[in-house]
C-alpha cells in the first residue's frame, strides 16, 4: 500500500493527498514534520535524507519533492488523464509545475509565513506588500492563460493544476489584497467544487 509522510497542514503535503484522492488510491497517511517529528528520527534519512516532508513509498518505490511526487502518482495511476502520455503535454505540465514552485512559491512562501507564523509585532509591513503584489503579478500570467481554458492544459483537471490550486487557495484565504482576475477566479471556483480539493486543500492556514 501507498504510504505518505507529511503533516495535513503543509501545502506540499496537500499536493500529494489531493493527487491521491483524485486517483482513488488506498493509502496510509502518517503525521510527520514539525510537531509530529518522525523526520528527525535515524531511519527516516533513509527515506528522505533531506529530513523534509512529504515522501512516499509506493510498494518499495521511494519518492520525496512534493512535484515529483505528484508526477510520478499521475504517470503511474493515471496515464492519459491527470498525466498526459505525450512528451508534449507532460512538457507542459512540468513547465507549469516548476513555474509554481520558482514564480508564486518565491513570493507566496514568505507571504504565508509573514502573516500567518509570525506574530504580529515581528511582521514587515514593506516586505509583506511587496510579497503580494509579486504573487499578484505571478497569477495574472495563469489568469491570462485560462483565458480560453477550463484547465490549466485545456479541458480536464491534469497534474499541473494540482500544485497551482493548492497556491491558488492558500493566495485566497490570505488576508491581502485579490484583484479582480476573472478566469483565475473561476479557474480556482471550478477547483473548489472537487471533494477532494474541498477536503485536503481547503483547510484552515497554520
Amino acid at each position: 500500500m501507498l504510504k505518505i509522510w507529511g503533516r495535513v497542514n503543509s501545502i506540499n503535503v496537500q499536493k500529494v493527498l489531493w493527487t491521491a484522492d483524485e486517483l482513488g488510491l488506498a493509502y496510509e497517511c502518517v503525521d510527520a514534520g514539525m510537531q509530529f517529528g518522525v523526520v528527525t528520527e535515524d531511519w527516516f534519512a533513509g527515506i528522505n535524507p533531506n529530513r523534509r516532508v512529504p515522501a512516499i513509498d509506493d510498494d518499495g518505490v521511494v519518492v520525496w519533492e512534493s512535484n515529483a511526487i505528484v508526477r510520478y502518482l499521475t504517470a503511474k495511476y493515471s496515464p492519459g488523464a491527470l498525466m498526459p502520455e505525450s512528451i508534449e503535454g507532460r512538457a507542459q505540465v512540468d513547465m507549469w509545475m516548476d513555474w509554481q514552485q520558482t514564480a508564486i512559491m518565491l513570493a507566496l512562501g514568505p507571504l504565508f509565513v509573514g502573516l500567518v507564523r509570525t506574530a504580529l509585532e515581528d511582521q514587515d509591513p514593506t516586505a509583506l506588500d511587496q510579497a503580494a503584489k509579486d504573487v499578484a503579478d505571478g497569477f495574472r500570467v495563469l489568469d491570462g492563460h485560462l483565458a480560453d481554458r477550463t484547465y490549466v492544459l485545456g479541458d480536464q483537471l491534469s497534474a499541473a493544476d494540482i500544485p497551482l490550486g493548492c497556491a491558488a487557495y492558500r493566495w485566497y484565504a490570505l488576508d491581502v489584497d485579490h484583484p479582480e482576475m476573472p478566469n483565475l477566479r473561476a479557474w480556482y471556483e471550478r477547483l473548489t467544487a472537487r471533494p477532494a480539493y474541498a477536503e485536503r486543500v481547503m483547510l484552515a492556514l497554520t
